[in-house]
């Protein structure tokens, strides 16, 4: 704390076309910057350790492990062959683990890295995700359980084309640490398109997933959806058809309130905040141009843009917290709020 260690990380890119990866106060206030090899997407913080991992825009394969305080890379991770990291990992309740949303080169089947944190950081396993292109994965509050977010969606390794969105079966997956499946959840068949690429987590374990529609264009789909373990499906949380609209079939982080009585989701092409109760009533709308990092803060939350703006919003009103000379990526992860 002596040195401003942070309570957020954030991607972004630089005035002169480099990548960064910067520590955040609570008040938006930067802390450190680590340049990155390239776009860099989310991170991941140590439970016990002042330690984080900046992942690799997918398809990427670099991993940078940080030490917060001072903001020095001690280590770099770097996906096996054959294999790209998809931007996001968990650390097991303990710190001792670290598991990376991974795929296939080739076919895009999901993969989960497990690799020991005790020990440098050392590549120990994978398992499978049960799902093609795994995006998000987080760790329920049992301290046992993974939920990943399989996108669904099958990619080229080298220019990031859909190559399945006509047949693409996204899901989410409930899984031990062993990679036994314990639950699995599919959208109903007309919703097939609809990406689940981005988790945010309550403290009692309900999931809000966010999603992006890779079908016909003009369409309104759901954006978001809750789901805790155990139900029969998930509740598909829905705003009015303008406002679903004007998001443009596209949304890029989620995040709940520090009390979890609110959600809300982002979407950059739409320059909206949609908020939702968390029975996934719509609250109303935030308009924030290219808005998409989005994280807690207190009883509301912190939401960054790609012109380097960062804001609060609290009750459904934003205030100015900070800008930076940047323009942020797609996520704001909290480390300690």
């Amino acid at each position: 704390a002596a040195v401003g260690s942070p309570a957020y990380l954030a991607a972004a890119k630089r005035p002169d076309g480099s990548y960064s990866l910067h520590g955040l106060t609570s008040a938006g206030s930067e802390t450190f910057s680590v340049p990155l090899p390239a776009r860099g997407h989310a991170a991941c913080g140590h439970p016990t350790r002042a330690e984080a991992i900046g992942f690799a825009r997918r398809p990427g394969t670099f991993a940078l492990v940080i030490d917060c305080p001072t903001g020095m890379v001690v280590r770099e991770l770097t996906a096996p062959e054959g294999r790209q990291f998809n931007g996001h990992g968990a650390f097991s309740a303990d710190g001792a683990l670290l598991f990376t949303s991974e795929q296939m080169e080739d076919g895009s089947e999901g993969r989960i890295g497990v690799w020991d944190a005790d020990k440098g950081f050392k590549r120990i396993g994978e398992f499978d995700s049960h799902g093609i292109g795994p995006h998000d994965l987080r760790l329920l509050p049992d301290g046992e359980t993974l939920v990943i977010a399989n996108g669904g969606i099958q990619t080229d390794p080298h220019t990031r084309a859909k190559l399945n969105t006509e047949t693409m079966r996204p899901n989410l997956t409930y899984m031990d640490q062993q990679g036994n499946v314990l639950e699995q959840y599919e959208l109903d068949e007309g919703l097939h398109q609809n990406s689940i690429r981005h988790l945010a987590m309550r403290e009692d374990g309900l999931i809000a997933f966010a999603m992006q529609w890779e079908g016909e264009e003009n369409a309104a789909p759901p954006l978001l959806g809750l789901h805790r373990r155990g139900w029969d499906a998930p509740v598909l949380a829905e705003a009015p058809l303008a406002d679903e609209l004007a998001m443009d079939a596209y949304a890029g982080s989620v995040a709940f309130t520090g009390s979890g009585e609110e959600v809300a989701i982002t979407s950059p092409r739409g320059g909206r905040v949609h908020r939702f109760a968390a029975d996934g009533t719509f609250l109303g709308v935030v308009s924030r141009t290219d808005v998409c990092g989005l994280a807690t803060h207190g009883n509301g939350f912190l939401a960054s843009d790609g012109l380097g703006g960062l804001i609060t919003i609290e009750n459904g009103e934003a205030r100015p917290a900070n800008r930076a000379d940047c323009a942020w990526d797609n996520h704001i992860v909290p480390l300690s709020v």
